[in-house]
């Protein structure tokens, strides 16, 4: 667990009051337990098809999430910039900042998306060499549709960070919960009901996607909101994009390169056959359940460290940081335990070969068990670094990180020496052992601190 040279103490006539935070993180921790739920009800159904089409619908995902995190990286500048002018109380240029976010957003998603579905083939073979023509077949399908959603998507992820600079994650939480209820129902519908299969799937998401977004653009023009959107804050201001992109860009390219490096370790493991494939798929949704907590304060960290800095008070800063790392790895711990005891019941959701679930079991095990020490420390503590400007330490670390470690171990585990999906699971660990090292040595050093004072 991350620990701190001294005690930091609560300053004076702090910011948010512990009802705030617990406002805050609560729909957070929810929102991000619906987001995973949906994945895994995705894979579940879609397992009803064979490991094909289950095959099929992990590797695109991996796609998925490499273009997705390239502008949510958009959003979380956007969100740090809005929540150091909330901290300033300059609600003005914070709907501004709101405004310019959804434009940049909005045109890189449309990028993405044009780019997914006009090089789809390319990508696929590029990314995964020969597939089995039944996986690709079931990837192409499902990567056209999918992409479609980008925009959708893009707009709002940056309404629901908009809300959350706010201290308003209820909102976005609200909208996910229907979000995601249209998508379950969708899947029924499409895969049992017209036996679409994997199509029925990406088509459910789609709907889902389209219709969360225009209720949270909906919900965000209200004027009494400290963020709304006009017709007014939709101008170009070259100024306020330079500053959203400044945290974006770093952020965005650490994010593409981490997912970047799960593809091309992904693309390992299809050497190894669909069995490992569907394998790696199961895992990815079960312990992605372990680690919600980190991904909830991972954004709730952006909002609260975000406005003590644009508040100039940087003890508070410190002394939050401090506060919800501890809290982050005792949930952490938590949910990571109730992962790996409810396995031998929810591995029985999934409609595939005993030795494919014994391989995720293993996976799991690696995973959650290792990450009740290490994650947090790894992922969490650079959103303090962000929401403080320190961009480009985290970026450089965790690239190069993933390049030596994840990557070329990967390799040496999992192709040279024949451990296969495990080998890189193992390559994982030694990419947050290293991550942990230098960022633990970054915030006790206290060097992050000196980019506070460029803030806006």
């Amino acid at each position: 667990m991350l620990r701190l040279k001294k005690t930091v103490q609560q300053p004076k006539g702090y910011l948010f009051t512990n009802g705030d935070l617990k406002r805050l993180i609560v729909p957070l921790i929810i929102e991000q337990i619906l987001a995973v739920t949906v994945g895994m009800v995705d894979t579940m159904m879609v397992s009803s098809a064979g490991q094909a089409a289950t095959s099929g619908v992990s590797l695109v995902d991996m796609i998925n999430n490499l273009l997705i995190n390239l502008f949510a990286a958009v959003a979380t500048g956007g969100a740090v910039v809005a929540s150091q002018y909330l901290g300033q109380k300059n609600t003005k240029k914070a709907s501004e900042t709101a405004g310019q976010l959804l434009v940049v957003t909005g045109i890189i998603s449309v990028i993405m998306m044009i780019t997914a579905i006009f090089c789809r083939q390319g990508l696929l073979h590029m990314l995964y060499g020969d597939l089995e023509s039944a996986v690709m077949k079931n990837a192409l399908i499902y990567l056209v549709i999918s992409a479609i959603s980008y925009p959708f998507l893009a707009i709002y992820n940056s309404c629901a960070a908009l809300f959350r600079s706010m201290g308003n994650s209820k909102i976005s939480m609200q909208v996910s919960i229907v979000m995601n209820v249209i998508n379950i129902a969708g899947d029924a519908i499409f895969i049992f009901g017209f036996h679409m299969g994997v199509a029925g799937a990406a088509i459910a998401s789609l709907i889902s996607r389209v219709i969360a977004c225009m209720v949270l653009v909906g919900r965000l023009k209200n004027p009494k909101l400290e963020i709304h959107l006009d017709s007014t804050v939709f101008k170009w201001n070259r100024q306020l994009i330079q500053s959203i992109l400044k945290i974006g860009i770093p952020g965005g390219i650490e994010n593409s390169v981490f997912q970047l490096g799960r593809v091309l370790v992904v693309s390992m493991i299809t050497l190894f056959g669909t069995a490992q494939i569907a394998a790696n798929a199961v895992a990815n949704n079960l312990d992605a359940l372990g680690v919600l907590p980190g991904q909830a304060m991972n954004l709730a960290m952006i909002t609260v460290i975000g406005q003590c800095v644009g508040a100039g008070d940087y003890p508070q800063a410190e002394y939050y940081a401090k506060k919800m790392m501890k809290l982050t790895y005792i949930i952490n711990t938590l949910t990571c335990l109730s992962v790996i005891f409810t396995m031998p019941l929810t591995l029985r959701l999934y409609g595939l070969p005993k030795e494919t679930l014994v391989l995720a079991a293993i996976l799991v095990l690696l995973h959650d068990g290792i990450g009740i020490l290490l994650w947090p420390a790894a992922f969490t503590l650079t959103s303090v670094f962000r929401a403080a400007n320190d961009v480009k330490f985290p970026m450089g670390v965790s690239v190069v990180s993933m390049i030596f470690f994840r990557l070329v171990m990967g390799y040496i585990l999992a192709v040279h020496m024949g451990y296969g999906a495990i080998g890189v699971w193992l390559a994982m660990i030694l990419d947050w052992i290293v991550r942990v090292i230098f960022f633990v040595n970054r915030y006790r050093s206290g060097k992050w601190k000196k980019y506070l004072r460029n803030a806006i």
